[in-house]
């Protein structure tokens, strides 16, 4: 009810149903129809009369034996006969009805007989309120109605918005909109996609700069490695050697993330468990400690080369940071997951909502000694990010560090290929 669809929507029905609500208030007021009792009044004066006529006329009357059938209107009976002994005409009348759907008749007891007259339906018992609250409601169901179509119509123009931000891809930016509806709506959409151009080409300008500064660093760090060569000391010239791949790491893992910031890899269907143990498999010949404990057949559409660099940076980090790494694939009919478990010491709680920012590290002074530029989960990421899937990384239950990859299924038919 919090939407500004349902708030109009009570508006527009509310205003209706108080509109029609005191209206029919003042009608009934002004034009109130009498009730049962105070019908009886008239009744009276129509016995007396048709019991005069019977005294004086009685060619002009119909006269029987016994009084009409049907049952007998005990209420109606009751405030007639009081009304008549008020006037002191006592008379045992009878109000009796044969059937729903027919009128009442009234049978007068007279000298030869009785006297039968069929009478106009009185007013119900209970007035005209239920008729009124049959009448409101139908009122009400139908301002609802009219309420939620036309606050419909108002809110349509808005719904562009909505989807625009559930349209934001990986790459955080805004699809154009259309420029249409009310002239507050395109103000709006004017301004909403000025801002996405704005940020787009921020963003551009941003990649571009540190692609070029990338780049700019394998000349001078090319050159110092040159002459670290010429060092004389074996353990300077070590300690020059170390920094200076790490520099080249760094410069190397910037342009790998604009490279895949920009986004134009290509995706194909690929086997997620095949991948997966093909690169277990190697890391292991490189001495990782790395076990694939499940692995379940999982078809996902990404660029192959992109995703073995994500899955090979998440299983190298927990081989590396976590001392060990147990790597499980699982699959369901929609999602291929791929878990990632090692024996580390975790992430402090307060840390981990900052692990996928460039350079981030959880333990500083304990990583100095691992290589890396802290941009391997930034960089994977972006490429789980850009197949439609996500990444969560939380700590283990006991310890250690939980890595979970979900990657939609590919529902493309003939999909299967490796």
């Amino acid at each position: 009810m919090n939407t500004l669809r349902a708030k109009l929507a009570m508006l527009i029905a509310g205003v209706i149903i108080s509109m029609v609500g005191v209206l029919t208030a003042v009608l009934v007021y002004v034009l109130r129809p009498p009730d049962t009792r105070q019908a009886i009044g008239p009744l009276a004066d129509q016995v007396q009369l048709l019991v005069e006529i019977a005294r004086t006329a009685p060619s002009l009357v119909s006269i029987q034996q016994k009084p009409a059938g049907g049952d007998v209107e005990a209420d109606v009976t009751s405030w007639l006969r009081e009304t008549l002994e008020a006037r002191e005409a006592p008379r045992d009348v009878l109000v009796s009805r044969k059937n729903s759907r027919d009128p009442p008749l009234l049978s007068i007891p007279v000298d030869q007989g009785w006297l039968i007259a069929q009478i106009t339906d009185l007013p119900p018992p209970s007035g005209v309120y239920n008729l009124i609250l049959m009448w409101l409601a139908l009122i009400a169901f139908g301002a609802i109605a009219i309420a939620l179509f036309f606050s419909n119509r108002m809110v349509k123009p808005l719904v562009l918005f909505e989807r625009a931000i559930e349209s934001v891809g990986s790459d955080a930016l805004l699809p154009e909109l259309a420029i249409k509806g009310p002239a507050e709506v395109r103000v709006a959409a004017k301004a909403i996609n000025s801002l996405s151009y704005r940020l787009k080409m921020a963003m551009e300008s941003r990649m571009r700069l540190v692609a070029a500064a990338g780049h700019d660093l394998r000349t001078p760090i090319t050159r110092m490695r040159l002459r670290a060569e010429f060092v004389e000391n074996d353990d300077d010239r070590a300690m020059w050697l170390k920094d200076i791949d790490e520099l080249g790491q760094i410069a190397d893992s910037a342009i790998l993330l604009v490279q895949e910031d920009s986004g134009k890899s290509v995706a194909e269907a690929l086997r997620l468990d095949i991948l997966v143990s093909e690169l277990v498999g190697e890391l292991q010949t490189l001495s990782y400690d790395i076990t694939l404990t499940l692995s379940a057949v999982a078809i996902v559409r990404a660029n192959r080369t992109s995703l073995n660099r994500a899955f090979r940076n998440l299983i190298i980090n927990a081989a590396t940071h976590g001392k060990r790494a147990r790597v499980t694939v699982e699959s369901t009919s929609s999602v291929a997951q791929v878990v990632i478990e090692d024996d580390g010491p975790g992430i402090p709680p307060d840390m981990i909502g900052h692990v996928f920012e460039p350079f981030f590290r959880a333990h500083p002074a304990r990583t100095k000694h691992i290589d890396g530029a802290g941009l391997g989960l930034t960089i994977a990421h972006e490429i789980v990010q850009r197949a439609g899937g996500a990444i969560t990384i939380e700590n283990g239950p006991l310890r250690g560090l939980l890595q979970i990859v979900k990657l939609p299924i590919d529902q493309t038919p003939g999909s299967g290929r490796g």
